[in-house]
Parts: structure tokens; C-alpha cells; sequence
């Protein structure tokens, strides 16, 4: 049928032509983006699944940025801890010197109790003004906050981590189920008030070992003062009861003992010439955990607690106290340092306070008390005392090195790598979804070129048709 009001091939190559050059620039708009999918219709479930995994790399992309400024606080609180270990070398080395009392001259100990003063200073600002981003790292402001802690039960506690959901609180129960145990000898008279001719003993502790000579006829009582005048060097106390003469080691736990030899004759009646007693360890649950303990102290290593706590005597040592209970309530530094945001994702660290009047224990003493006018100031001649709280308080500067130290390298080295890794998976996902497949397209847009060129020449001849109805009207 020959028509000229309805074109029919020409209507065709038309819609042919619109659909080729729809292919052509669609193509052409891939290959100058680089993207396979630029508007939802290209693939509505490829859209889907590239937008969740470019999520996923911000995610990621932050959290790694998040553990690089955790790596970088701990740095610097590494440098101010650094500096304070330093210090309390400096300072041991001044109260060992110190000790030889008899080689020094008034003047030279008065020195060296100003440098004392000096350190102790320092590290107060040193705990003081070690900030990164305008917070204070060592002076106790990362530390966790308690409440409902027993005095009666615990002498010290150190939080270095503690999960805590949201702004929620966490519960610690400590139960001592096997008490704590000094090595302990009894010596009984059995009969007069003092012992029966002269006895020559050694006695040794966890300290050192010191030989006694007593007179017969000694009174237990002048036997205790003999004992406990050297307690500083062997690590055994005495005490009298009735006619029992009782040595204790000075100190709790299976690395403590009491040992007596005698080396004329027996020590006190027919208790033989030898004895030796060992303490025991506590043992402890906390928040039914099994602790790891020596002597009167307990820890526990877990993902959502890292508790060092020093018990009391009265409560370790004894089995018919009920449990006590205290509560994390807040503090701690905290890092989120996985994509995820959650408080099961957060690494969260307790930095404790360094400062003097902190570092030391309250059994042994605090480092502040070796300044002037205290308790262990040079003047005072607790030389063995000053040396083992500076030795305790070192020991304290060390652990929290390197447990932030251990921090840095199996949690959050580690999990910067683990996250470049997925980071590099992701990308990976992402692309093969998106991204635009070059031989591929190119190939298309030859193809799409033909076409378009091929429909527009049809188009011509479909239109250059109806012409020839003309020929009929001649």
C-alpha cells in the first residue's frame, strides 16, 4: 500500500535510530565516567549492593583514622612515661647513696634530698601537662571512676579496662574461696617462763636470714624483740601469746616463709632443729572468673574487664566474709576502632594517675612521702622503705608502659592492618559492581556508532519513499 500520511518505514527507523543513539550515549557516558552504573535504572540491584559496600569503606576509612590517633595518644603518653621511669632510676640511685649514712656529710644528704624534691616535682608535672587534643593523659583523667568500694576489703585497685554499655555501669564481685596464709612456726615453753639454757638460731624469711643468741632463761617476750628488732632484714615478724611464741612471715602468699634452724641444741623445748613453713596464695573469683593471684593480690584478663585489686588482710585472710561488690561507673579512654559502632567494638583503656601522692600502694606507702618533711624523707632512715616504694612505683610506670605498649601492637596495629586488608576487599566488590569495563564498552560504542550511522541512512530512504507516489500522478 503506498501512502503518504502514514510512513510506516519511516516510523521504524526513527525508533530504531532513538534506541541506538540511547545505547550510544549511555555507552559513551560510561566510558567518561569510569562508572558502569550512574543513575538507578543502569541496574537497580547493583546500585543497592554498591551503595551498602561504598558505606562500608567510609566505615572502614574511619575507623582506620580513628586507631591512627588512638596510635598517636598513646605515643605521647608513652614519651611522658618514658621520661618518669628515668626519673625514678634517678631517684633510687639517691636513696641507695643516701644509705651509706656514714659516708656522707650532712650537707651531702640535705643535696640530695633537694634533688629528691626536684624529681618528685618534676613527675607531678610531668602527670600534669602530658596532654594530646587538650586532655590531660597521666594525671588520672582517663582513669575509671568506682563506687561502693570496700575499704575494709581492698587496699588498692587499678582498673585498666572495663566494658561499660553506653552510659551504664558494670558490677565487680570479689569472693575469696581459699584464704590468704602467712608462713607461720609456733614455739610453746613447756614449763618456767623462759627457755632452758642458751640457744644459737638462724632465721630466715623472704628478706634475708639473721642468727640469734639467746641467754637461758630468755622470756619469750625478750625473744620478740630480739626477732622483730631485725624484721627489716629477714621478713619475719614475732609476737607472744600466753606462752606461745608465734613467727609470722611479714608478708602473705606461697613465696613467703618462715624458716628456723637451730644450731646448738633445740630452739625452744623438743621442737626440733629445723622447721619451715611456706604461706599460701589467695584464691579468688571475681565476677566468677578464676583470678590469678600472689599472695594478697588478684587480677583477672578478660574482654570486658582488666582488674588488678590488693586485697586486705582481715578479708583475704579469712573465709567468713561474704562477697564484696563495687561498681565501674564511668571513665576510660575509649576508641572506636572497627566500623562497626558499638560498645562491643571499643577499645577502652584505664590510664591510671602518676603523680606522687598516687604511685606506691597504701601498705607500703605513697612516692610523695619521700619528700621533705615526710614520712620517708632521708632524715628519717627508712632507707629499706624509701627504696621499695620507689622500686614498686617503677614497677607501676612499667606495667602501664607496657600494657599500653601491648595495646598499641596486637590491638591496634593489628586492626589497622585487618582493616586496610577489607578495605582493599571492599574496593574490590565495589568496583566489579561499578565500575566501568573498558573493553567492553568500547566495543559496545563501536557497535552503537554503526547502528546509529546505519538507522540514519535507513531513516533517510524511508523518508525519500513517498516520493515516488509522484510518478503515479503523471
Amino acid at each position: 500500500m503506498s501512502t503518504i500520511n502514514t510512513n510506516i518505514p519511516s516510523l521504524v527507523a526513527a525508533r530504531v535510530l532513538t534506541t541506538n543513539s540511547a545505547s550510544m550515549n549511555r555507552t559513551l557516558q560510561r566510558l567518561s565516567t569510569g562508572l558502569r552504573i550512574n543513575r538507578g535504572s543502569d541496574d537497580p540491584a547493583g546500585l543497592i549492593g554498591s551503595e551498602t559496600l561504598r558505606g562500608e569503606k567510609t566505615a572502614i576509612t574511619a575507623a582506620i583514622d580513628n586507631a591512627g590517633r588512638a596510635d598517636n595518644m598513646i605515643n605521647v603518653a608513652e614519651g611522658g612515661l618514658q621520661e618518669v621511669s628515668s626519673l625514678l632510676v634517678s631517684l633510687e640511685n639517691l636513696v641507695d647513696r643516701s644509705a651509706s649514712e656514714s659516708g656522707l656529710s650532712a650537707e651531702e644528704l640535705a643535696a640530695n634530698q633537694q634533688q629528691i624534691d626536684s624529681i618528685l616535682s618534676t613527675i607531678d608535672r610531668i602527670a600534669t601537662t602530658t596532654t594530646f587534643a587538650g586532655t590531660r593523659l597521666l594525671d588520672g583523667s582517663l582513669d575509671y571512676t568506682t563506687s561502693g568500694v570496700s575499704t575494709s576489703a581492698i587496699s588498692d585497685l587499678t582498673i585498666n579496662s572495663a566494658r561499660l554499655a553506653g552510659s551504664g555501669y558494670r558490677a565487680v564481685v570479689i569472693n575469696v574461696t581459699t584464704s590468704a596464709q602467712t608462713g607461720t612456726l609456733t614455739y610453746k615453753l613447756t614449763s618456767g617462763s623462759g627457755i632452758d639454757g642458751s640457744r644459737s638460731i638462724s632465721i630466715s624469711g623472704s628478706k634475708g636470714t639473721e642468727t640469734f643468741t639467746f641467754a637461758s632463761g630468755s622470756s619469750l617476750t625478750d625473744i620478740k624483740k630480739m626477732i622483730n628488732s631485725f624484721s627489716d632484714a629477714t621478713g619475719v615478724s614475732a609476737s607472744v601469746s600466753g606462752a606461745t611464741l608465734i613467727l609470722n612471715s611479714m608478708k602473705y602468699g606461697a613465696d613467703e616463709f618462715v624458716k628456723v634452724e637451730a644450731l646448738s641444741g633445740d630452739f625452744i623445748a623438743t621442737e626440733g632443729t629445723s622447721k619451715t613453713d611456706y604461706g599460701v596464695d589467695a584464691e579468688v573469683t571475681i565476677n566468677g572468673q578464676t583470678a590469678n593471684t600472689k599472695g594478697l593480690q588478684a587480677s583477672v584478663r578478660s574482654s570486658g574487664l582488666d582488674v588488678d585489686v590488693t586485697l586486705k588482710a582481715a578479708f583475704a585472710g579469712a573465709l567468713t566474709n561474704v562477697p564484696k561488690t563495687f561498681y565501674i561507673t564511668a571513665g576510660g579512654a575509649k576508641f572506636n576502632i572497627t566500623p562497626d559502632v558499638s560498645a562491643a567494638n571499643q577499645v577502652a583503656v584505664g590510664i591510671r594517675s602518676i603523680k606522687t601522692a598516687d604511685l606506691g600502694d597504701s601498705v607500703t606507702g605513697r612516692l610523695s612521702s619521700l619528700g621533705s618533711g615526710q614520712t620517708n624523707q632521708l632524715t628519717s632512715g627508712n632507707y629499706a622503705t624509701a627504696q621499695e616504694i620507689v622500686r614498686l612505683a617503677s614497677e607501676q610506670v612499667a606495667t602501664l608502659r607496657g600494657r599500653l605498649g601491648a595495646t598499641q601492637q596486637t590491638t591496634i596495629a593489628s586492626t589497622i592492618n585487618s582493616l586496610k586488608v577489607a578495605y582493599e576487599n571492599v574496593s574490590a566488590a565495589e568496583g566489579a559492581i561499578r565500575d566501568t569495563d573498558f573493553a567492553q564498552e568500547t566495543s559496545n560504542l563501536t557497535r552503537s556508532q554503526i547502528l546509529v550511522q546505519a538507522a540514519t541512512s535507513t531513516l533517510q530512504l524511508a523518508n525519500q519513499a513517498p516520493q515516488n507516489i509522484l510518478a503515479l500522478l503523471r
